[in-house]
């Protein structure tokens, strides 16, 4: 007999748990609540211009064109990937430059150019990140922890590589110089985690970059979004746009459908959320006890913090601008007590995103695409008026440190700008407190302390996404829909 499977969202992990299913000869359908799919990497076309919302590192392309495997077919068909060379061109406010990649020779020169006893240092830091990305990754990536003696049983392991400390911490114990220190710690905040708490398991995402590469999809994420859509539909998966899930409906603890605002109802065998932890359970689950008890519970959850992004296209070509960089501010510790302790300084430091470097049809013809991200607290830790003078300024603000530091003339040659804020996360992603990515990976909310791939007590119900283990980023949402996607056909 068929089974049926809906899945809520249609973000990367909805779609990677969607195209398991279907390649599985589950009949399932997505049921998306914006225009487009891609959740958070949704995007928008202005002008000529193509602005990705993000993500836009994309990292470890195996685990996507597994996605493809599963039923004999190339990811090279939907999607064409390039690399990324330097995979960041990092900056300090002293003028500083630092490419950052995988080319051996290059990034023992940059380590050099910056402190040469550290080369040593980073040898130590290498062989650690592999040994935890093997620990952390590779045997437990895409495992579901549902329950406590499975946390017990990657203990060892997380012991052994001192998982209680911080990323910052322990590429500090291998590494003197200030800025080299921030090269090696800062990924985290693309995950949503605090580089001074969030646990050094983290640092398993310089190995990913390293043996894996950083990449972009030509057209922008958005194509990679589309091209898992189209393998999803060839697969016979149907995917429903533009109508918000209402509730799950549910009979005794088994969810046995769904319901949406444009009244669309359908029955299903098993139910899987890829939207906001809270929304999901606090609004669909509303009609069922199990919906209030765990909302209560993640009230006391610690949440990661939100983006404001400001997206602008530039008359001209901006050659000497790496695709992606990262602008550091004046303070690197200081500024990140203040983004995850509640407060809007008046400095940031700056993820500037540039696609048509590689890519020129991100623009038209003699125009350049940008985005530049500043880490923010989410909405529950500080209020701002982001969608009125504040946000403005806000802005602006961000664009005279981009002009200052690495596009003299920037802001004459602006055509259309446009900014994306906490407040726009809430309203568009029902994101709980705006937060751009769920909860805050650290180690008291990771594994088992996460959110559970499959509910405790609706034991047809899922969930897959940033909210459950491994965490945030294409990795692992993919990877935590590979685990989901085991539990379900198992319970097949």
């Amino acid at each position: 007999m068929t089974r049926r499977a809906i899945v809520i969202g249609a973000g990367f992990g909805g779609l990677a748990l969607a195209i398991r299913l279907q390649s599985a000869g589950v009949e399932t359908t997505i049921v998306e609540a914006r225009d487009q799919p891609g959740g958070r990497a949704y995007h928008w076309k202005t002008d000529g211009f193509i602005f990705d919302a993000g993500p836009t590192v994309i990292t470890d392309p195996p685990c996507l064109e597994e996605l493809w495997a599963l039923s004999g077919q190339d990811m090279a068909g939907d999607v064409d990937l390039v690399p990324v060379m330097p995979f960041y061109r990092l900056n300090w406010p002293d003028g500083t430059n630092f490419d950052y990649s995988n080319d051996e020779a290059a990034l023992r020169a940059e380590i050099a150019k910056l402190h040469p006893a550290d080369i040593d240092g980073y040898d130590r830091f290498l062989a650690y990140s592999k040994g935890v990305y093997e620990q952390g990754y590779v045997k437990l990536g895409a495992v579901a922890f549902l329950d406590f003696a499975s946390m017990i049983r990657a203990a060892p392991a997380l012991m052994k590589y001192q998982a209680w400390r911080s990323v910052y911490s322990i590429v500090s114990s291998y590494v003197q110089d200030e800025r080299l220190r921030q090269a090696l710690s800062f990924h985290t905040l693309l995950v949503g985690g605090n580089p001074m708490t969030t646990s050094a398991i983290y640092a398993l995402i310089h190995t990913i970059e390293k043996d894996g590469g950083v990449w972009f999809a030509r057209g922008g994420t958005n194509a990679l979004v589309g091209g898992m859509v189209r393998l999803f539909e060839r697969l016979g998966g149907a995917l429903k746009l533009g109508d918000p899930a209402l509730k799950i409906d549910t009979a005794g603890d088994r969810a046995t459908g769904v319901t949406t605002a444009g009244g669309w109802h359908a029955d299903a065998d098993m139910v899987v959320c890829n939207g906001d932890l809270m929304h999901s359970y606090k609004a669909l689950l509303a009609g069922h006890p199990r919906g209030a008890r765990v909302a209560k519970s993640l009230t006391r959850k610690r949440w990661s913090p939100s983006l404001f992004v400001v997206h602008f296209g530039v008359k001209g070509d901006y050659p000497d601008i790496a695709h992606h960089s990262i602008l550091f501010g004046p303070r690197y510790k200081g500024l990140l007590d203040d983004i995850y302790g509640g407060v809007v300084p008046p400095d940031f430091s700056l993820y500037l995103h540039h696609p048509s470097v590689t890519d020129p049809g991100m623009a038209p013809p003699g125009h350049s695409t940008f985005y530049a991200l500043a880490p923010v607290a989410h909405l529950g830790k500080a209020q701002a008026d982001w969608d009125g003078d504040f946000g403005a300024r806000f802005a602006d603000a961000i664009l005279d440190e981009v002009e200052r530091r690495v596009a003299p003339g920037l802001r004459a040659n602006i055509v259309t700008r446009f900014h994306y804020t906490p407040a726009d996360f809430g309203r568009d992603l029902s994101a709980h407190l705006g937060s751009a990515f769920s909860l805050e990976p650290v180690l008291w909310q990771s594994a088992w302390f996460r959110a559970h791939n499959r509910d405790d007590l609706i034991s047809n119900l899922y969930f897959v996404g940033a909210g459950t283990h491994p965490g945030a980023g294409i990795p692992g949402v993919v990877g935590s829909a590979k685990a989901t996607a085991r539990l379900m056909l198992e319970d097949i």
